[in-house]
């Protein structure tokens, strides 16, 4: 089989790149810098039928599933091969940017638009995968889509899922117009050969070292806790000092404990976060009787991420018990790293290699969707330098050169893995 042709930064249009994710944070609940586009608003649905209307200018075969994961497929010549996949999410918290997701999106499009450019045909076909809900913004669950394709949610965790107004997925998906079975979203055995993501790395070290891309080798392994705290509520002004059971003073104490958890596991990529703190009554002049915390922690390595969420439960208990209060600890989730397949960071260090690119190993700290498709077929993922290293913010930004020279190295990477036929 011939080889693919070489596809360089400079056969990227990168001016219709940034033109097309400019045109995707457009589509934003939030005025412009800031991107909010949450699952099935009507900003996320005005972003689906825009990236519709691109898979239709290249030619793709398209199909829903009933959780709203879009696949676009470039059939190739030996169309019963399993298919090469790449993509990324479109959903944006509140107050995030216009590169999270996206670039891994816009980018698989820009990828086959250059490989079309210059005549290449595919043997396995090529499949860009939208997934719905990477950002845990409405279910309380990151990564939705993927989880599902993997078949790490069953159907009754699907049924339980509820946003905060009450509305059920169920509810949701269907006033969405999607009522396709949630029982055909898993993927099957041996659908895909292999699954790539390309993703701004949303941390500073590429742009630190002046390094274009990043392969990454590992993903963290994230973990989540919900720990609700119940005290005793009082007028602030009638109960002294020592007679009181503060909720806020313990999760306050607890919060410092994550810190010092993760600081001692051992390992230098354990990292700890208190990201929700919600206490009630919530007035100035009562006593906090409730607080409900919710804390992220992840690894590399799994028996140092373990070893800290044990800590964290530790100090839960000796807390609740010096302070007086009740406590209970609920394990949201708490998913193994995923290993990158050695045979595709070899390949794209190849492309790299090929295309004269500089490059470095790494492992992804963030958590993404190729965490789950690592459950359906071997994957690895290409990063880019951001500004700084910022990410889930306003000033997220990626130079369209960088987007330009990861595209070039995905499209080379999706050429070379569709023209393998074993």
């Amino acid at each position: 089989m011939p080889n693919p042709p070489l596809i360089s930064p400079t056969q990227i249009d990168a001016a219709a790149v940034q033109a097309q994710l400019e045109q995707l944070a457009r589509f934003s609940s939030a005025p412009a810098p800031a991107v909010t586009r949450v699952l099935w608003s009507e900003p996320d649905m005005q972003a689906r039928a825009y990236l519709r209307e691109q898979c239709a200018t290249l030619g793709l075969e398209m199909r829903e599933d009933g959780l709203g994961n879009l696949f676009a497929r470039w059939l190739g010549t030996a169309p019963e091969l399993p298919a090469v996949a790449s993509g990324s999410h479109i959903d944006a918290i509140p107050n995030a940017g216009m590169y999270d997701g996206t670039v891994g999106v816009i980018g698989v499009l820009a990828a086959i638009r250059a490989l079309q450019q210059v005549g290449f045909t595919p043997h396995r076909s090529i499949e860009l995968v939208v997934f719905t809900a990477e950002e845990p913004t409405r279910f309380g669950v990151g990564c939705l889509g993927s989880r599902a394709m993997a078949g790490t949610l069953t159907l009754a965790q699907l049924a339980s899922l509820r946003d905060s107004d009450g509305h059920t997925l169920e509810q949701a998906r269907h006033a969405a117009g999607y009522t396709a079975e949630l029982a055909h979203v898993a993927v099957p055995e041996g659908h895909y050969v292999a699954f790539i993501e390309l993703h701004i790395e949303q941390g500073p070290v590429l742009e630190q070292a002046g390094i274009p891309i990043g392969i990454v080798q590992k993903i963290a392994a994230p973990s989540s806790l919900r720990i609700t705290l119940t005290g005793e509520g009082g007028h602030a002004g009638a109960v002294l000092m020592p007679d009181r059971h503060d909720a806020l003073l313990a999760a306050a104490e607890l919060a410092l404990a994550v810190e010092q958890a993760a600081c001692s596991s051992g390992s230098p990529d354990t990292v700890g976060t208190t990201g929700v703190l919600r206490i009630a009554p919530g007035a100035v002049n009562s006593i906090p009787a409730h607080a409900v915390m919710e804390i992220d922690v992840r690894d590399t390595d799994l028996a140092a991420r373990d070893r800290t969420l044990a800590a964290i439960r530790t100090a839960t208990a000796a807390i609740s018990i010096r302070r007086g209060v009740q406590a209970t600890v609920e394990l949201l989730n708490a998913d193994p790293p995923a290993p990158c397949a050695p045979a595709l960071t070899d390949t794209v260090r190849h492309v790299c290699q090929t295309l004269g690119i500089a490059a470095q190993p790494m492992i992804s700290r963030a958590y993404h969707d190729s965490l789950f498709m690592a459950r359906v077929c071997p994957i690895t993922m290409i990063f880019i330098p951001c500004y700084k290293g910022y990410s889930h913010r306003p000033d997220e930004y990626a130079a369209p050169e960088a987007i330009a020279t990861g595209i070039a190295v995905l499209a080379q990477t999706l050429a070379h893995l569709s023209q393998v036929s074993a």
